[in-house]
């Protein structure tokens, strides 16, 4: 199947509801034959698109997690238009330890896209993901949250793709789902992301940012819930009744600048100056930098080097020198970018 090595039991195009694995290949020192467990279910409904849901690229982002094993044991077949894919804990390793990266490779998931059969496990799952679940989907929705660095405002994200038309459905999208924002950015910490890789396949693809620095609680987990189950409906793939409608109208913005990610200049402890969702002009300082080698000194002032409003800020305070600080976003329109 595509050159993976991965097994699974799971048929994809069997009616109903199978719940089951994606087997990974491991050899460790204490197991030479080993397989690694990624959980995976499938609902299938009458005939009609498919919608590929991940949460846990990242593990210590639990919203995603949370949110999808509650809709694959809500979900009922005969509800569906289609066909729904649940990977609730793509990077399951990641998860189990409450880390970024992958414990067993260091690898980010989120950098390993599109992947290959012969990587180590986190370029594997990416790979099998790439050559045999995006060939499937017509929806691909990747929920992410701040984790434990970044305080960030709810929103659902994605690039700024440049066919007109896959964009202008990934913003009708974004904006059933409910969220206060709609974020289109870029990529500054490298290649390789899930959405990314969906994008570029022409999919209509969602990202989020759901909760702060492990802020974990009822109210972003019912916005993340609520907001999966308005997409699919949006989808006509949930076919149950129409889609709730938004509290507010999600406001569409952007940080389509390098200058808008404000990195640390230096390493030390960052006091920031403003709340989320300040408005900070060009040249205002967003913080300041406290030396933990010479505390007497004077800290290090950072200054924003774009106007807008501040999206996301970092919320561990030790601070490393290239660290993101915080994010500006201004207003977007499509044809303006």
């Amino acid at each position: 199947m595509s050159g993976t090595l991965l097994e699974t039991t799971i048929d994809y195009n069997r009616p109903g509801t199978q719940l089951g694995v994606l087997a990974v290949p491991q050899s460790t020192n204490s197991s030479g034959w080993r397989s690694e467990f990624i959980p995976i279910a499938v609902i299938n409904g009458a005939p009609g698109p498919t919608a590929l849901l991940f949460g846990g690229n990242h593990g210590d982002e639990y919203e995603g997690p949370v949110a999808l094993t509650n809709l694959v044991r809500a979900l009922d077949p005969a509800q569906l238009r289609g066909r729904v894919i649940v990977m609730p804990m793509l990077n399951r390793p990641a998860v189990e330890a409450g880390t970024r990266l992958s414990p067993i490779d260091g690898k980010n998931m989120n950098r390993a896209f599109p992947g290959r059969p012969d990587d180590s496990i986190t370029g594997m799952i990416a790979h099998y993901v790439s050559s045999v679940l995006f060939p499937l989907a017509d929806l691909v929705v990747d929920i992410h949250s701040g984790g434990r660095s970044a305080h960030f405002l709810p929103s659902v994200n994605m690039h700024r793709v440049p066919d007109d038309d896959q964009m202008r459905r990934m913003i009708a999208a974004a904006m059933a789902w409910g969220a206060p924002y709609v974020f289109i950015y870029r990529d500054v910490g490298g290649v390789g992301l899930l959405p990314g890789e969906a994008e570029r396949l022409g999919k209509v693809t969602l990202g989020t940012e759901m909760g702060s620095a492990s802020q974990f609680g009822a109210e972003i987990v019912t916005m993340t819930e609520r907001g999966v189950w308005n997409v699919l409906r949006h989808a006509g793939i949930l076919v149950d009744r129409t889609p709730d409608r938004p509290a507010t109208t999600a406001q569409v913005v952007a940080a389509d600048q390098y200058d808008d990610y404000i990195m640390a200049p230096v390493s030390g402890i960052f006091e920031p100056f403003f709340e989320m969702g300040a408005w900070i002009e060009a040249g205002q300082m967003i913080g300041q930098i406290h030396s933990v080698e010479q505390p007497f000194a004077p800290p290090v002032r950072v200054a924003a080097r774009t106007s807008g409003m501040l999206m996301s800020r970092r919320a561990f305070p030790l601070t490393r020198q290239g660290d993101n600080l915080a994010t500006l976003v201004r207003p977007f329109e499509l044809g303006s970018s």
